[in-house]
């Protein structure tokens, strides 16, 4: 019943689970695990507008992307809707969707009125998706959250205005910019968002296995729900959802094995796409959420943490 093919813009994608935008975590590697196990469309992390505009080298090397993770989403950031728009004609090049970011909650970014300051800004939000649309030869969409804070929920608004100017989805985070993580998600304002356009809507926020999945679809009505925090250190999170989606049924999780082999490859990955020293520095934090509840997960981590060498770091995995 939820689970379904969806179509965004002329784009057509095979199931409505998707992998979030995450910076620093949702690189090539791990878009290609999560795809692997199901993910029907994957982001890029966010990439600066500017850092694009300039040529720098660091933000291009997060748009490069692998023919068997897609179809792929790159969302960008920035507040210039010219800048934004004429990044949106290089990046559409490549990209299957390019979706706006106007919900990170980071201060690093907001106060470049980025992100979801840009929930402030009605206007801003106008020019800018008016400007990407315009510029884009794919389909776009926005991610955004609530609000600011509970005194400005502006959703709806941004909603229809983007609709206006020929967005073709929105993913709505539950929260405000305020509640960054915590607190609970408002299902009733993600409806609202729902019920007042025609566009595809995305269900994001707590989505952490089948059950939950099920639960935001039902209490929102949305057309695709989004994972995040939820698939790091664990891909098989999308094999689990389509499949209780699809008959009631929870899978069981992966055993030792799977994810030593999983640890492994995601590694050989990062280096082959990072070289061995960025790919060991991030694979750390990497393995701390593959083996979170492991016997001494703690004591693996501080072990993990102290590690600079490419075969040490494999014969740990091997050990753990």
């Amino acid at each position: 019943m939820f689970l379904h093919e969806i179509k965004i813009g002329n784009l057509k994608i095979n199931n409505n689970i998707f992998l979030a935008p995450m910076a620093g975590i949702s690189d090539m590697p791990f878009r290609i695990l999560c795809k692997e196990k199901g993910a029907g469309l994957v982001y890029t992390e966010m990439i600066s507008s500017k850092g694009m505009y300039y040529n720098d080298s660091k933000t291009k090397k997060i748009m490069e992307i692998a023919e068997r993770e897609r179809p792929v989403a790159v969302q960008i950031f920035g507040s210039n809707p010219e800048i934004m728009g004429q990044i949106a004609k290089e990046v559409s090049k490549e990209a299957d969707i390019i979706d706006i970011n106007m919900g990170c909650p980071a201060p690093k970014v907001t106060k470049n009125n980025e992100g979801s300051k840009l929930l402030l800004d009605l206007e801003l939000i106008d020019k800018i998706t008016k400007s990407v649309v315009e510029n884009s030869s794919v389909p776009v969409t926005i991610k955004i959250r609530l609000g600011w804070d509970r005194n400005h929920l502006v959703a709806t608004e941004v909603a229809k205005i983007a609709e206006k100017n020929g967005v073709s989805a929105i993913t709505v985070h539950g929260r405000t910019k305020d509640e960054f993580f915590s607190g609970e998600i408002d299902y009733e304002e993600i409806r609202k968002v729902k019920e007042s356009v025609s566009i595809p809507v995305i269900g994001n926020g707590n989505i952490v296995d089948g059950k939950t999945a099920l639960y935001m679809f039902e209490k929102t009505g949305c057309d695709a729900i989004m994972i995040g925090r939820a698939s790091n250190g664990n891909p098989w999170i999308f094999e689990q959802i389509l499949e209780y989606l699809k008959t009631g049924k929870e899978l069981q999780k992966p055993d030792k094995d799977q994810i030593k082999e999983t640890m492994v490859r995601h590694l050989n990955m990062l280096c082959e796409l990072k070289g061995e020293r960025t790919a060991i520095l991030e694979m750390r934090k990497q393995i701390a959420w593959y083996t979170k509840g492991f016997p001494n997960s703690s004591k693996i981590r501080n072990e993990i943490n102290k590690i600079e060498d490419l075969r040490e770091l494999l014969n740990k995995i091997e050990e753990i």
